[in-house]
């Protein structure tokens, strides 16, 4: 006979700690399977160090049968999504489950009931907590491991997403190049085009001025993306938290920004694979893996490259020049990642109607090797 499915709400460290813990034995025969470090999920989580909660609120629940977590998964209510795209949009994500379907109901029952009372009306996720975190479930591409700050998944995940009640929305695109190979003519001619034309300048990110520059790139990004669906803005207070953390990570060859008539008009950040350095730690950097990891970041230059941020500013968008801008960006990063030892790189995450973003990266002969899926679900 099989237990007894209790759900039960995370309130204690403790019980955060069993909910950050529960999916490792899901992915115990998974070669793909990379274990977060425990302290970055932690952080995500804390309702003191994420400024996510500046604006939102959340709730974590965990299942169990007997003294073992067989599930967990999340709710949240973004102040942001209420007021800018719907006043009764919830969300859920930190969705895992064994393969059970009583387990997952349970899960999402109670996570609908929490929103309900809150008076939410739809529910919409995977987010690990928001959409400038990890979003999406992925459901095809399962045979590579996820790149820095990307999900993985059990194949079976999605069947007990939709028997559970929710509907695809919205699909999300990883595309994956060889960045020891050159681009096409075609585009070659746009970049050496734009180069020669001497309306652009295109320089690296100023640790010097990392303030500043930051500030620039998260407000371009705030501004190019504005009005594309599920957008949510960095707040000041994420923006700064997200170039703290990334600070130590970024090189100037790595993040690129072109200027026009003095004014940065387009960035690119491109972050290594950290996933490839902390997979042998197994989420823990004590006793050793803090000097592990440390000593890889300092003495590695990372082979797989992850542009996780690009933007143009509006004005420049929908002509020649916004395209012109884009590959000069990525042939910088490329040529520099490339003389450093880089050979893998990901576009994450496209939208599957970011017709723009999607032809660049046709052009540049990359491919679609990893499909993220957004759900949604209604309840009166």
């Amino acid at each position: 006979m099989t237990a007894e499915t209790r759900i039960i709400p995370v309130e204690t460290s403790a019980d955060l700690m069993r909910f950050i813990r529960m999916p490792n034995p899901l992915y115990a025969d998974d070669p793909n399977w990379v274990q977060p470090l425990e302290i970055e999920r932690r952080d995500i989580l804390s309702r003191e160090k994420n400024p996510f909660f500046e604006h939102a609120e959340a709730q974590y629940w965990l299942a169990m049968r007997g003294d073992q977590a067989v599930g967990r998964i999340s709710a949240q209510i973004d102040r942001l999504v209420l007021e800018g795209i719907d006043p009764h949009l919830g969300q859920f994500g930190m969705f895992e489950s064994i393969d059970d379907q009583g387990v997952a109901d349970a899960l999402f029952q109670t996570a609908e009931s929490w929103l309900r009372d809150k008076g939410i009306r739809r529910m919409r996720g995977p987010y690990n907590l928001s959409v400038n975190e990890e979003c999406g479930m992925l459901v095809d591409g399962f045979d590579m491991p996820p790149m820095v700050m990307m999900g993985h998944a059990r194949p079976y995940y999605e069947t007990l997403v939709l028997a559970a009640g929710c509907a695809r929305i919205k699909d999300l695109y990883a595309y994956c190049l060889d960045v020891c190979q050159e681009f096409p003519d075609k585009v070659r001619r746009v970049v050496n085009a734009a180069t020669r034309s001497g309306r652009i300048s295109v320089r690296g990110l100023d640790k010097k001025n990392f303030d500043r520059d930051m500030e620039a790139i998260f407000s371009i990004f705030n501004e190019a993306w504005a009005g594309n669906w599920g957008f949510v803005p960095f707040t000041e207070a994420e923006a700064r938290h997200a170039a703290s953390q990334m600070k130590p990570i970024l090189k100037p060859h790595l993040v690129q920004l072109c200027e026009v008539k003095g004014e940065i008009a387009a960035f690119m950040i491109t972050i290594p694979d950290m996933n490839d350095w902390i997979k042998d730690l197994h989420g823990k950097l004590l006793p050793l893996g803090w000097a592990k990891l440390l000593w890889r970041v300092m003495r590695f230059q990372p082979t797989r490259l992850r542009v996780p941020l690009m933007g143009v500013r509006k004005k420049y968008q929908g002509g020649a020049m916004a395209g012109a801008m884009a590959y000069l960006l990525i042939e910088n990063i490329r040529a520099g990642g490339v003389r450093r030892g880089a050979v893998f790189g990901e576009i994450s995450w496209i939208l599957e109607d970011n017709l723009p973003m999607m032809s660049i990266a046709k052009q540049i002969d990359s491919r679609c090797y990893k499909t993220y899926r957004l759900y949604e679900k209604e309840f009166g």
